[in-house]
């Protein structure tokens, strides 16, 4: 009864950060990590041109692109927000010394790493005989891929980009360390405050479960969308 009635009191307000704050943190992070892995994976999946200083600077970007891969693989995340939020502005990089700048620059570079290798394998997939239909009709290599490969891409890669959404969400707690008052943070305020830590702690799980059960639902519908033209 007493777990019930802390509900009625918590819930609310624990979804109301959730909207204000985890979903939106969550949702420009991932916005920003798809376009970084996109340009990303398309990097990694380019051939080197010819012409050999094209080529050497090809290679260069690759590098660079494999480095950062994993660089951001290889290392936790809570980790990565330490280093941003506490440890860039003791060395004078102040830009970082605001928690959402350096929260949503870790999210997405971390999410745009692991999003990367999807995005990569899912082009990887395509057929590249309609690449080479697609140029052998007139299109550069730069609209082959925009028109004929990547919308192919986008529907292999949706249900495993789904998944990394709804993990970035669950992640989005880690931003409780930084002061962020997310969802996790605003639960242990309210624990402090009245002593239920347990309770607390179940009741935010429920509201990350309420989330990522729409965000399932969500996907579902996302790959019944994108594969309807699909022969059964």
């Amino acid at each position: 009864m007493e777990f019930i009635q802390l509900a009625v009191k918590c819930l609310p307000q624990l979804f109301q950060a959730a909207i204000l704050y985890t979903l939106p943190l969550a949702a420009i992070s991932f916005a920003l990590g798809l376009i970084i892995a996109t340009g990303t994976a398309l990097i990694r999946v380019m051939t080197a041109p010819r012409n050999r200083l094209l080529r050497i600077i090809m290679i260069l970007v690759k590098g660079i692109a494999s480095f950062y891969i994993w660089l951001f693989r290889s290392t936790p995340m809570l980790v990565q927000l330490f280093i941003a939020f506490y440890g860039l502005p003791s060395a004078h990089i102040d830009f970082f010394a605001n928690a959402w700048i350096s929260a949503i620059t870790v999210f997405s570079l971390n999410t745009g790493a692991y999003a990367a290798e999807t995005i990569r394998a899912s082009i990887l997939s395509v057929d590249r005989g309609q690449l080479e239909a697609a140029q052998s009709v007139g299109l550069s290599r730069i609209q082959a891929y925009w028109y004929v490969v990547l919308p192919q891409a986008v529907r292999i890669a949706i249900p495993p980009l789904s998944n990394s959404l709804i993990s970035l969400v669950k992640d989005t707690s880690l931003a409780s360390v930084i002061t962020i008052v997310e969802t996790f943070y605003l639960s242990q305020q309210i624990a402090a405050e009245n002593y239920q830590t347990l309770s607390m702690y179940i009741l935010v799980a429920i509201v990350y479960a309420v989330i990522t059960t729409i965000l399932t639902f969500v996907q579902r519908w996302l790959e019944k969308r994108t594969s309807r033209y699909l022969a059964s």
